[in-house]
């Protein structure tokens, strides 16, 4: 597990633009992710809501992490969905991944959105994605 966890922290750290939105890998497993973002005004678009592009990138990334994790190494979306149920209101955004089903070529992977204050958790969106082994 530590091994596994250093190579995901290690790729996470080298992705320039999950260190420009402030987002943090959380957690890992054999084929999952949680990652988290605390909300700042520049996350958010003209009603007060986290943009749906922030939300789209949480779970983007926590799906190419929970499948490549499945898929035991460097990975890539080849495609994803993504529903959003209600607006982002929060202080913190929690993405959790999990692959729900990992072959050799591809895994396919569920992820949920909460927004997060305080006590409060409500589920914001759901995605779900193909992600491929990297070239």
């Amino acid at each position: 597990m530590d091994d596994m966890d250093s190579f995901a922290r290690q790729v996470f750290a080298s992705q320039p633009f999950s260190q420009f939105v402030g987002a943090e890998l959380v957690a890992v497993s054999s084929d999952s992710a949680e990652l988290a973002l605390t909300v700042q005004d520049h996350h958010k678009q003209q009603h007060g809501f986290v943009h749906g592009g922030v939300l789209s990138y949480l779970a983007d990334n926590a799906i190419t992490f929970a499948g490549g994790l499945a898929l035991g190494g460097n990975a890539l979306t080849a495609e994803f969905k993504i529903n959003y149920l209600r607006p982002a209101i929060g202080r913190r955004l929690l993405a959790t991944a999990q692959a729900r089903s990992a072959g050799k070529r591809m895994a396919i992977c569920q992820c949920e959105i909460y927004a997060v204050d305080g006590e409060s958790r409500k589920l914001c969106a759901l995605a779900q994605g193909t992600v491929v082994p990297a070239a």
